[in-house]
């Protein structure tokens, strides 16, 4: 072939699914320029705490952050078989007068643990808004049919009625759990700081000539200038990967939920009740013209089994990690923390396409309901008869009978069910005739339902949102496969 990135294997997260945003968090520039940063900033506290470091050397630094020569740097890492110290040595290359001061007194961690939890608090960050807005259509779609009648299902079986916004608010509630867990790992998150090669900060003792206090100052300072509010006190050569699993275990939440939800519109699509959107020159099948497959809801599902799939990574990666650190866990993370997020990013932007579009359809709910309802209106029939002066035990009997000859019909003729009509045509049945059709109204078996979703919405929901509103945003996604 002609053009050789053909012939490189490419991740589909970044060819087909991922946002632009989410690719670049975990591109080798983000990577390498914070690399860059944290040198400076390392350099700065280093300087305001009394190192001989000249301005002009931190003012080179700042200069080359994003001026990377990635040739050199591969060519680097061939050589010296180290990642760290071939970026140091193209920093230094790039950057000669401050070449003597650059990653002073610092572990390979320094840089490489303490990127990797920038991304992860900025991905988080990435990750948010696309919840939130996801929870402010779904919240929308509750509301607006939060009395409509629909049937409920238990082991997949037709039971009591609910409410189409009811349902919904069955999802909301999980992604309500997704968006409290996502925040609270962000907001846990701190920053390694400065503590040399195995967390003793034996190297920064050693600069400050045994200066405790100077060495917390340096601590503190390059943890501010990062971005955080507090380090970790206590670590080994690593972050402990504890952290990691804390993040991708709330992530793999979020595929469980999405993925939960996704089933049900799918088989409510095969129900023909709701259906997400449909392009109009969508082609559902090569063969079959007239399919209307639901290729969002089965996308989520697929990315949100890989997605819950990954926290086992984290979980082993953290329990082989050796006393202070050992070097497997490098390969296996790069793997699945980026997956983990730009899968969970795929997800929420596909499941906000779905939720923007989402169609109803009314009577096919509404025929489904009357082919059931007469079976669960049957109480209902007794106790009005008892009411009107009949037996309850010879009402059951005549129910029961007639409730069989109805149950044969559908099952074994494939007819609808016609169960009202033959108590209707019943002469025991005349005294409840006149109240008959209000014994089988369906917004009289929704019990409490839109009530709840009204409750919900308010106590639950809008707090969440009127907290989001500045990250909740209006416009529509657009998916380009």
């Amino acid at each position: 072939m002609s053009d050789s990135k053909y012939n490189e294997y490419c991740s589909p997260l970044s060819t087909r699914y991922a946002s632009v945003e989410m690719q670049f968090n975990f591109s080798d520039m983000k990577k390498f320029r914070t690399w860059r940063q944290l040198w400076v900033n390392l350099a700065q506290a280093q300087k305001e705490l009394g190192f001989d470091i000249k301005e002009e050397q931190l003012e080179e630094m700042r200069s080359k952050i994003d001026q990377i020569d990635f040739k050199m740097a591969a060519e680097e890492e061939k050589q010296v078989r180290h990642d760290v110290m071939a970026h140091v040595h193209t920093f230094a290359h790039a950057c000669p007068k401050a070449a003597p001061i650059i990653h002073l007194g610092a572990t390979s961690c320094y840089v490489g643990d303490n990127t990797d939890l920038i991304i992860l608090k900025d991905g988080f960050n990435i990750l948010l808004p696309k919840l939130a807005n996801c929870i402010s259509r779904l919240a929308k779609f509750a509301d607006e049919y939060k009395d409509m009648p629909t049937l409920g299902f238990t082991h997949l079986q037709p039971a009591q009625l609910t409410t189409v916004g009811k349902r919904a608010c069955l999802w909301l509630q999980d992604l309500l759990m997704d968006n409290r867990n996502l925040r609270r790992c962000r907001d846990d998150l701190r920053f390694r700081g400065v503590k040399g090669t195995t967390g003793t900060q034996a190297s920064f003792m050693s600069l400050f000539n045994g200066d405790q206090e100077k060495v917390k100052a340096l601590d503190k300072r390059v943890t501010e200038l990062s971005g955080f509010k507090s380090a970790y006190i206590i670590c080994g050569q690593t972050y402990t990967r504890k952290v990691d699993i804390d993040c991708v275990v709330a992530l793999s939440g979020l595929g469980a939920s999405v993925h939960k939800m996704c089933t049900d519109i799918r088989l409510l699509a095969n129900m023909k009740e709701v259906e997400e959107p449909f392009e109009k020159s969508q082609i559902g099948s090569s063969a079959m013209a007239y399919k209307r497959n639901p290729m969002r809801s089965e996308r989520c599902c697929a990315l949100a089994r890989h997605l819950m799939s990954l926290q086992n990574s984290a979980l082993n990666t953290a329990a082989t990690q050796w006393f202070e650190r050992t070097l497997d866990d490098s390969a296996n993370r790069r793997l699945t923390l980026s997956e983990a997020f730009l899968s969970a990013d795929c997800i929420l932007m596909t499941l906000q396409n779905i939720l923007e579009g989402l169609v109803v359809y009314p009577k096919v709910i509404e025929r489904h309901i009357n082919q059931e309802l007469p079976f669960m209106a049957t109480e209902n029939i007794i106790m009005a008869v008892v009411k009107a002066g009949g037996d309850r035990q010879e009402c059951h009997e005549y129910i029961r009978v007639l409730s069989q000859e109805a149950s044969q019909e559908v099952k074994q003729k494939g007819l609808d069910n016609d169960l009202v009509a033959r108590i209707k045509a019943h002469p025991y049945f005349e005294r409840v005739l006149p109240i008959l059709d209000s014994l089988l109204d369906a917004e009289t078996f929704v019990g409490r339902a839109p009530d709840q979703v009204a409750d919900f919405l308010k106590e639950e929901v809008r707090p969440v949102l009127e907290e989001c509103k500045d990250i909740i945003s209006t416009s529509s996604v657009v998916l380009n496969i």
